[in-house]
């Protein structure tokens, strides 16, 4: 049963496994040694705690999926016959991807009414998984943020995943306040790009290490990220987004929140997984950097 409360953070996707590229990627339902939970709805729900909200899930998984890297964390599960697995092979800033399995379709029914209410809103799809016609039912939120790179993304008929275009619905009648993207979700396209600036209230494209552009108000600035050393990239991204998002929502200056989120998403990089979420001490030293 979930909370009557609204949540200050709801993030609404798919729960996924994270499967090693050595494993060979069997598509086998049942987890297998070596998988790690991932998918944005966790690194998002976890970055949200460390920086202070009560965050929420929406998602859809397997009942075998173990959750308890969440403890404490109200989870609204949606029955699936199966859970979102992917290979994620990363080289640099490039990312190889196949898609193993695919969870049930996330539908705006799926929602609980209590925390419809919630002050920030992430939609979150990993595989197109979220219904478009969920941007329309938080009209009044405080918040509401996307990160689209579940409907940019499609697959064949061995999983391998690839780009696809993606544009916000025509017959959408709210428009999203921050949509966050990487260039591997537009697949190096800047016209691609262009589009998207030019159709959203504030555009935010990663670029892996090299930080992130922001457009904004008709401007657009480079924020560069700090050099560090990969461990595993996995899961940067979502930080960034949900470090964005809350940092936006306090400041409302984007230059500082892709600052700010820039600073967390490469700290995370030096350690794996979900283990790559914020620590009190990395929350604490990119405040001061905006501080002095």
């Amino acid at each position: 049963m979930p909370s009557l409360a609204p949540p200050e953070y709801l993030v609404v996707g798919h729960l996924c496994l994270d499967v090693p590229p050595a494993s060979g990627g069997g598509r086998s339902a049942a987890p297998a040694e070596g998988e790690a939970l991932g998918g944005t709805a966790a690194y998002a729900a976890l970055t949200a705690r460390a920086l202070g909200l009560g965050p929420s899930i929406v998602t859809a998984a397997a009942a075998d999926l173990d959750l308890s890297p969440l403890a404490g964390i109200p989870i609204h599960r949606l029955a699936s016959e199966t859970t979102t697995r992917f290979v994620n092979d990363s080289d640099g800033d490039r990312r190889r991807q196949r898609l193993l399995g695919r969870g049930r379709q996330i539908s705006a029914d799926d929602v609980p009414a209590a925390w419809r209410g919630a002050s920030i809103v992430h939609l979150a799809p990993i595989a197109g998984e979220v219904d478009a016609a969920l941007i329309d039912l938080f009209p009044d939120n405080e918040l509401l943020g996307l990160t689209p790179q579940g409907w940019m993304r499609r697959w064949d008929e061995t999983g391998s995943v690839s780009p696809q275009a993606w544009s916000l619905p025509a017959t959408a009648r709210r428009s999203p306040d921050v949509v966050i993207v990487s260039l591997e979700d537009v697949g190096c396209d800047e016209s691609l790009v262009e589009d998207l600036a030019a159709a959203c209230r504030l555009l935010v494209v990663t670029e892996g290490s090299r930080g992130a552009r922001v457009y904004w108000n008709g401007d657009v600035r480079r924020v560069p990220a700090s050099p560090v050393e990969p461990v595993d990239p996995t899961g940067a991204g979502d930080i960034f987004a949900a470090a964005f998002l809350i940092r936006y929502q306090r400041t409302r200056d984007p230059w500082e929140a892709a600052r700010f989120a820039n600073g967390l998403a490469a700290a995370s990089v030096g350690r794996r997984g979900l283990d790559g979420v914020p620590t009190a001490d990395e929350v604490a030293r990119a405040e001061m950097v905006w501080v002095r």
